[in-house]
């Protein structure tokens, strides 16, 4: 309770933070805050090109026009804020060693920031995908309700995992580097460009093993076939963000003071 408090009594310098940081962010820039939806559209787009075009992939079971392009949306956009929030959460200390040395503030302010940065460039492209959805008569309907438990979920995983990484990284600068290989396997190892039913069975089965999985075939489920996800295949990871959470939590109390000095 001590550090929400302390948390709310920065709320200027977090909202601050989080303006200055989107506008550094496209300062200089001739298409500005545009970018932030370029560049997901374009891996977006490539990606439709790939597999749907040129591999001619589809989704077994839907004939759908878009059901592909909706599947693959949906995984990557919500794979993007996970490994936004992730990747950047673990070198969040490191970055800010300069301000942590000279300025006295509640260092549980930085992932804070770092999150509503990746909510508010979440939110532009979702925005867009969501009115996509609605103009090419695909929105699911009530089903797409289910976004809210499911981002809950899926940004305590991240932060979790991410405060826990950014700490051992501060003392342990290998983990960074491991972490950024790691992610790459576990995008492919993550049923995202793919629908698990392709996999063998054995395979499928050690998809239980991936939080990630179940978080986002929720996604796919509930915006491509506007159906309710499994909420029983999401207790492991929202479990499992709240292991995460409460490690980090820990590791930050018991180590925030040694941070400076490691810095």
């Amino acid at each position: 309770m001590s550090m929400l408090r302390a948390l709310w009594g920065y709320r200027g310098f977090i909202k601050e933070s989080v303006k200055r940081e989107f506008q550094v962010k496209y300062r200089n820039s001739l298409l500005g805050p545009s970018w932030a939806v370029v560049n997901p559209l374009a891996m977006i787009v490539v990606y439709t090109l790939i597999f749907a075009q040129v591999m001619n992939t589809r989704l077994p079971g839907n004939g759908q026009a878009f059901a592909y392009s909706i599947y693959l949306c949906a995984g990557i956009l919500t794979w993007g804020l996970f490994s936004e929030i992730t990747s950047r959460a673990q070198n969040t200390f490191l970055e800010n060693a300069g301000l942590l040395k000279k300025v006295s503030f509640p260092r549980l302010c930085l992932p804070v920031v770092l999150v509503a940065s990746a909510l508010i460039n979440f939110s532009i492209i979702f925005g867009l995908f969501t009115l996509f959805l609605i103009f090419s008569g695909n929105f699911p309907g009530w089903t797409f309700l289910a976004v809210v438990p499911l981002l809950l979920i899926l940004v305590g995983l991240a932060v979790g995992l991410g405060i826990t990484l950014g700490v051992l990284n501060v003392f342990f600068r290998d983990v960074g580097q491991f972490f950024g290989i790691f992610l790459q396997f576990w995008f492919w190892l993550t049923p995202i460009v793919y629908p698990a039913s392709i996999l063998p069975a054995q395979a499928q089965d050690l998809l239980v093993l991936n939080p990630m999985a179940a978080l986002v075939t929720g996604f796919q489920v509930s915006l491509m076939n506007g159906d309710w996800p499994e909420w029983g295949s999401l207790v492991y990871p929202g479990v499992l963000a709240l292991v995460l959470c409460v490690v980090g939590m820990q590791l930050f109390r018991k180590h925030s003071g040694d941070m400076v000095d490691e810095l």
